[in-house]
């Protein structure tokens, strides 16, 4: 057992995978294009945190991994958009979509069983990262296609947890409120979950260990919460204190997260998921309070069941929501910044001022939970004003 683990933990399978998707280090192949439009790609730094070398040799510093590069070809075009696209699962951009995007379009309930589970799941697996610090695959022979997750630790894969808590949760929440064959949504849950899982292979991110535990991680978080998400949902959607609580609490983790001995973006991303979920934990408490109660026997939607609506009013709800999201993200950043910037004395392109404890936290915490408030109180207002409801 001990050989097997340490075998899943090692760059060789990784290496091994990508190779037989068709990604190899161009040295390794000699020549050869990275993109049908470009020469031999140069991404990624070679080695992530807790892992001493680069490719080319380098010695890392303490303060985190260095930015040498490596070039490297992609025979297989079909598995380099499929895993590229896949790995964009993960990431802030789809967060910022489709979860909005069934709050506004397809159930309150589910978006909020989402969110919470999400939320948890994520602060977890940041956690456990910078607890366990298991380095990354190292490059070579693996070949890394990012460059901002590789200074951040690899155990427990956080895309692998994140795909596995929001396909099934979203499968788990939906199967009782719409008809549609089990079989289906729970292929369609598994088939999002192993693509975000093997893009983390195919993009040289993590060990096959990493992501296998991040699956399983996330698999056993989801049987713990889901007994109690009528508790948890009623809770927060009728207790007095929820908004305070909403605040408070993911406040003082971000502030209390784990130390490094150099700057790692887990705590920006902790602080980033956390905030975005206060939020709208926030919202969905005021909207109870205030507009239609939201805990009821049935499913609250903004508008028509998504299956009734129609495809003009689905998309105008969506793209309307999404502008008025990222405008929020803009403007509070912009306001934020420039607050703690004249607080601590730095100018707001100052990438290392940003990163410190102080600035970091509030700044992060402040813009994502108004980009969680705007999602879930201000947007659907702007909804039923249009006439989109």
């Amino acid at each position: 057992m001990a050989r097997l683990l340490g075998t899943l933990r090692g760059s060789q399978p990784v290496a091994r995978f990508q190779r037989s998707c068709g990604l190899f280090p161009a040295a390794e192949e000699g020549g050869g294009s990275g993109d049908p439009a470009e020469g031999p790609r140069e991404r990624g730094a070679c080695n992530g945190a807790g892992a001493p070398r680069c490719a080319a040799g380098g010695v890392r510093s303490g303060r985190g991994p260095q930015g040498c590069r490596q070039k490297y070809i992609v025979k297989n075009y079909f598995y380099y958009y499929l895993f590229k696209f896949s790995a964009a699962l993960g990431e802030e951009i789809f967060y910022i979509t489709f979860l909005p995007f069934t709050y506004w379009n397809i159930d309150h309930s589910v978006s909020r069983r989402m969110i919470i589970v999400w939320s948890i799941v994520m602060y977890i697996g940041q956690v456990s990262k910078d607890i366990l610090k298991w380095p990354r695959p190292l490059s070579p022979p693996v070949v890394k296609l990012e460059m901002r997750t590789n200074a951040e630790y690899g155990m427990p894969s956080t895309h692998a947890m994140a795909a596995t808590a929001i396909s099934f949760s979203f499968f788990i929440a939906t199967m009782n409120l719409y008809k549609y064959p089990f079989e289906l949504g729970l292929a369609a849950a598994f088939v999002f979950s192993t693509l975000v899982c093997l893009s983390r292979l195919y993009t040289g991110m993590h060990t096959v260990l990493d992501v296998i535990g991040g699956a399983l991680i996330s698999a056993v978080l989801l049987v713990l919460l889901y007994p109690a998400w009528d508790a948890i949902d009623h809770l927060l959607l009728t207790n007095p204190f929820c908004p305070l609580f909403s605040i408070v609490v993911p406040l003082v983790l971000c502030y209390n997260y784990p130390k490094l001995d150099y700057y790692s973006p887990t705590r920006g991303d902790t602080t980033t998921i956390l905030g975005a979920a206060a939020g709208a934990t926030v919202g969905f408490w005021l909207n109870n309070q205030y507009a239609a109660s939201a805990y009821t026997g049935e499913s609250v939607q903004p508008g028509f069941p998504l299956i009734a609506s129609t495809t003009a009013f689905v998309l105008a709800r969506f793209f309307v929501g999404i502008l008025v999201v990222l405008l929020t993200r803009w403007l509070m950043k912009s306001v934020v910044l420039g607050v703690l910037g004249y607080r601590y004395k730095f100018p707001i392109g100052d990438l290392e001022a940003r990163r410190r404890l102080e600035v970091e936290v509030p700044y992060k915490f402040v813009t994502y939970s108004s980009v969680g408030f705007t999602a879930t109180v201000i947007v659907p207002l702007l909804h039923e004003l249009l006439g989109l409801m």
